[in-house]
């Protein structure tokens, strides 16, 4: 794999701010993510990272700085896009924190609908829909199969026919991927796909992601708590805290960067008797008392395995 110097990036982030009143939730964010690659951005509760995603895909206009996204032989501006042509036009797609699947629709309709653009496109605007002309016919076959390609990769093929809302939350999550996929994006944003999974269910998405990866040859921008996901599959990783990067690097350095570790642990201070307290920020703590039994709290472990 080339390295990111010898190349030029899928996506520029410039000192992109975003504030809501008086609270900073981004402030002056810059980063690069590339084809081929997938990029995490990770960090404590409230750092920022949804709102960088909401940046992205037009939810958010942001305050100052910009996106832009490099593809087909033009540079985007994003940020000066309208949302509902984002998805199209730079070819970003998104999962969402929650499950946002169309419950009432079967798994195989959920495929189709996400698209929607080249088959309104086909239909001239539904009069050739209308009237079934062979155009449409082609474009419809056209989108039942590559979502029929889409459920089998993801194991769903057999559930076709069901309705989204009756499938395991784990097939869920696989089936808004597949969804998002459908659109034919340049770059994919999953924000927390990995959040009320199982060990077995995100050992599963990770070899989902690599394959994603080495066969549509697209950028995956990834937002993720289970530091097992983030440090197994990740080619590059973006650290944020408090809207701020403190981190920008490999999986193995931002693991060992004190910075980070000290906006997941907390920080040593010295007690009057001399020893050495650990104070753990407020999340931590929260979390902790939360797991109880179970361990150490999830999304604090920065131990995972490194990105091959």
């Amino acid at each position: 794999m080339t390295t990111p110097e010898d190349r030029a990036p899928l996506l520029v982030v410039d000192h992109l701010t975003m504030r809501f009143g008086g609270l900073t939730a981004v402030d002056d964010l810059s980063f690069s993510a590339y084809c081929d690659e997938i990029t995490a951005v990770i960090g404590p509760n409230g750092a920022g990272k949804t709102t960088v995603f909401n940046c992205l895909t037009g939810f958010y206009k942001p305050s100052a700085g910009s996106l832009t996204i490099h593809g087909s032989g033009e540079a985007l501006r994003v940020d000066r896009l309208q949302g509902f042509r984002i998805a199209r036009r730079a070819r970003v797609a998104r999962t969402f924190q929650n499950v946002r699947l169309f419950g009432g629709m079967t798994v195989l309709e959920n495929l189709i609908v996400a698209q929607h653009n080249p088959l309104m496109a086909a239909s001239g605007f539904s009069i050739a829909g209308l009237l079934g002309l062979p155009r449409y016919r082609a474009a419809e076959r056209a989108a039942i199969e590559r979502a029929r390609y889409w459920l089998d990769k993801i194991g769903l093929i057999e559930r076709a026919d069901m309705l989204a809302a009756v499938l395991p939350y784990g097939a869920q999550r696989r089936l808004e991927i597949a969804r998002a996929l459908c659109t034919r994006p340049a770059l994919l944003c999953l924000d927390e796909p990995a959040a009320g999974l199982n060990p077995r269910e995100s050992a599963a998405l990770n070899d989902l992601l690599l394959a994603i990866r080495a066969e549509e040859r697209i950028g995956i921008l990834l937002i993720e708590h289970d530091m097992s996901v983030v440090m197994g599959i990740s080619d590059h990783v973006i650290v944020l805290d408090y809207g701020r990067k403190i981190a920008d690097g490999s999986a193995a350095q931002v693991r060992a960067d004190p910075n980070v570790i000290r906006a997941y642990l907390g920080e040593d201070e010295t007690d009057p008797a001399g020893g050495v307290v650990f104070v753990a920020p407020a999340e931590a703590r929260d979390q902790g008392r939360a797991a109880g039994s179970r361990g150490s709290a999830p999304g604090l472990r920065l131990d995972g395995p490194e990105s091959a």
